[in-house]
């Protein structure tokens, strides 16, 4: 399969509501009709960007994980995106990815926003996670991350590369030429889903969930407005354009120490 259907969730979230978000967050996915391959949801897609990890944990069979493996297998698509997971004792940001047939795959945020106290009570990942679907392979990445390039690096191992974030108004600029960095220099899709509307903390969020392609031109973006972006990703373009331009072939060589 050449080409991938994605479409990208940019929607407020209820504080700390676990059961309203996921109420929200199921009738539109189902709106769309089984449209899509890929469906993308927002950072803590449950509860916002909360601090108190206690209020609001689950574990990994908990209800999300079970109405999500349900949304998947309803709509055919798979779908991803971030809550709060405990586990052996501790909290993760940790963003599951659910296909239609039951697999469940998961990536913990490894860069925690030390300037709003996540590296607190959570615990970071260690490890990258590449998705083969749909004969693409696919590269997640939870918000902060987004701000260092050696770990979301085309080692000639993604097509795509997926954002899930809440990033706050006030760095919006930053959050628009970051996807555009990350798209460019790794010559690939880049999809970053921000949310919008205000938290408790009295934090703004803009939005501007975007998709950009591998030459950095903006194909889809939100503005700041509550909206479900759809579009049809081409990988025959994708690697003709690898291969007239193989600028992926002159990268600097290097081991990523994960620990």
């Amino acid at each position: 399969m050449n080409n991938l259907r994605i479409a990208l969730l940019q929607t407020p979230l209820y504080w700390e509501n676990p059961a309203l978000n996921r109420q929200m967050l199921a009738w539109k996915i189902r709106d769309l009709g089984g449209e899509a391959d890929l469906v993308v949801l927002p950072e803590m897609m449950t509860s916002g960007f909360t601090m108190h990890p206690e209020k609001v944990a689950e574990i990994m069979d908990g209800p999300t994980l079970q109405e999500m493996q349900g949304w998947s297998h309803e709509t055919g698509a798979a779908l991803c995106g971030s809550l709060v997971i405990r586990e052996d004792g501790r909290f993760y940001n940790r963003l599951v990815w659910v296909e239609p047939e039951g697999r469940v795959l998961h990536y913990d945020k490894r860069h925690l926003f030390g300037l709003s106290g996540e590296d607190g009570p959570y615990t970071p990942g260690h490890q990258r996670l590449v998705i083969t679907w749909r004969d693409w392979r696919i590269l997640p990445a939870i918000c902060y991350d987004l701000r260092f390039p050696v770990w979301c690096r085309n080692t000639d191992d993604h097509d795509l590369l997926l954002v899930v974030a809440n990033w706050p108004e006030p760095r919006r600029r930053h959050w628009q030429a970051l996807l555009t960095a990350r798209a460019i220099e790794n010559q690939c899709y880049v999809a970053g889903v921000n949310r919008i509307g205000r938290d408790d903390n009295g934090h703004e969020y803009a939005g501007d969930t975007a998709l950009i392609d591998y030459q950095g031109e903006t194909l889809l973006n939100g503005a700041n407005v509550e909206t479900v972006l759809t579009a049809t990703l081409d990988k025959e373009a994708l690697l003709r354009y690898r291969e007239r331009l193989p600028f992926l072939a002159d990268r600097d060589p290097f081991s990523l120490r994960t620990s």
